[in-house]
């Protein structure tokens, strides 16, 4: 597929999908849904990508223009959903699947995922944000769910996704009012792992990534997967899919690797097998 709304490259085991609508703020639309959906697939189809970060193009403009805001992602696109016709329930019905589709299968994939958000994530963005596995922002990003404004609800997975992480009680006070917060408060109420400058923002990202790469393949894969299988599991079955994720790590060819690396004084060379 030739991408026509989203950037998308891999270099040394690092996936970077770019959301590239600036003038539109990285607005996500039933287009923009299908080209991530399709290099999603191709992340899982790829045993060498081991990290992916999910980031926002931003604005170059013309000569004599002012630059639009600096956006992740500003939402879903108001203008296309504000033609819809009321009677017309399948269209909206559809772009909801197919975002929440996306958000599944994003958070998914057995590969931690790094989402570097500077400027607007409201809405879609947000969403898009809570379907990753950390969260970095530039000290300009903005969060929010806004969708009440504007006569809606959170679509993307929004309404079940940010109770689970910053409490029930707090994400009803987020979405009731559609307040935005900014990314020190986006911190404080641990939506956010870490703030920096906006300079500062894709190279802290891209230096996780790195130092995620460094570890294990497998052992970071079962990681993932015991945290997510186990999250909403009561203790004891949690532990048991802990255990079942170490057991899969312990007997690999990295395990013995790591180990005897570790008991030589010697860097490890991790093959992922």
């Amino acid at each position: 597929m030739d991408y026509k709304n989203i950037l998308f490259d891999v270099e040394n085991a690092i996936a970077v999908l770019q959301i590239n609508r600036p003038k539109a703020l990285n607005a996500l639309n039933n287009d923009v849904l299908v080209e991530m959906k399709d290099a999603i697939t191709k992340i899982e189809n790829d045993a060498s990508i081991r990290v992916l970060v999910i980031t926002g193009a931003k604005d170059t403009p013309a000569e004599g223009k002012r630059p639009m805001p600096s956006s992740f992602v500003a939402g879903a696109d108001i203008v296309m959903m504000s033609t819809i016709p009321l009677e017309d329930k399948e269209t909206p019905k559809d772009f909801a699947e197919t975002g929440q589709k996306v958000m599944q299968q994003l958070e998914n994939l057995p590969i931690p995922v790094i989402a570097a958000v500077d400027g607007f994530a409201l809405g879609g963005g947000s969403e898009l944000a809570l379907a990753c596995d950390i969260i970095y922002a530039s000290e300009r990003a903005i969060f929010g769910l806004p969708e009440v404004t504007l006569g809606l609800i959170p679509g993307f997975g929004g309404t079940q996704r940010l109770p689970r992480l910053v409490g029930r009680n707090l994400a009803k006070e987020l979405i009731y009012t559609g307040d935005k917060i900014d990314a020190n408060h986006a911190k404080e109420i641990g939506l956010v792992n870490s703030v920096f400058s906006s300079d500062e923002l894709m190279g802290k990202a891209m230096g996780l990534a790195k130092r995620i790469i460094a570890a294990a393949p497998l052992a970071v894969k079962a990681c993932k997967a015991a945290v997510n299988d186990g999250y909403h599991k009561e203790l004891d079955k949690g532990c048991e899919i802990e255990i079942d994720n170490f057991l899969g790590a312990f007997c690999s060819e990295d395990r013995v690797e790591g180990t005897q690396a570790f008991v030589g004084k010697r860097k490890a060379d991790f093959k992922g097998k």
